[in-house]
């Protein structure tokens, strides 16, 4: 157990932020440098044929081992440190954010009248043991329009989500179907997360 069953949560989406506290767990944000002009703490192009599983798992676990010890230096309390990384898949291949409005209408060009995965991998480290899971789930999009794509894109933030989509924006009136997990969907399956905090002594609900 921790003093006051609290989290570090190293991401800045704020749908996983809804997310946990969906299920009544407190948390303390813990920033990664992104911003220009500085080093960032984790570069996230995928390698040279990298698979998809591969690269999530990487990069997950990169931030959740970077968060602690982030926590070391910085002397902070000892919580565990949550990380996850959603990525869209098809073909084999990698959707991450877009680059920009017409890397976003490509990816969408992509998606339309298809079924593609949705991989949410969640990392929990605490005391130099690291812990992952991975939530996969398959969502088939109906068949878009070049209007249809260029309004969602020119409408919506797309930037910063993985696939240029949210599920839970306007995008889910483009969704025939889903199988798997929702909320693993919108970047953090409840799931697995409840059971690795669980498991690193964190109490939930």
């Amino acid at each position: 157990m921790f003093l006051d069953n609290q989290i570090y949560l190293a991401s800045r989406s704020p749908r996983r932020r809804e997310l946990l506290r969906q299920i009544g767990v407190k948390f303390n944000l813990l920033m990664m440098r992104e911003t220009a002009g500085r080093a960032i703490d984790i570069d996230e192009q995928p390698l040279d044929n990298e698979a998809p599983t591969d690269y999530i798992y990487r990069i997950t676990r990169t931030k959740a081992s970077e968060g602690w010890n982030k926590v070391l230096q910085r002397r902070l309390p000892i919580f565990p440190v949550l990380a996850a990384d959603t990525v869209v898949t098809i073909d084999g291949c990698i959707l991450g954010k877009p680059r920009d409005k017409e890397d976003a209408v490509e990816m969408l060009k992509t998606l339309s009248g298809r079924s593609h995965q949705v991989m949410t991998a969640i990392s929990v480290a605490v005391n130099d043991v690291l812990q992952i899971r991975l939530s996969t789930s398959t969502v088939r999009f109906r068949e878009l329009s070049e209007k249809e794509i260029r309004n969602y894109v020119t409408n919506h933030h797309v930037l910063d989500k993985a696939g240029a989509y949210a599920i839970q924006g306007m995008a889910a009136a483009f969704i025939v179907d889903i199988s798997g997990s929702y909320s693993g969907i919108m970047g953090l399956p409840l799931y697995e997360t409840a059971q690795l905090l669980e498991e690193a002594g964190i109490t939930i609900i």
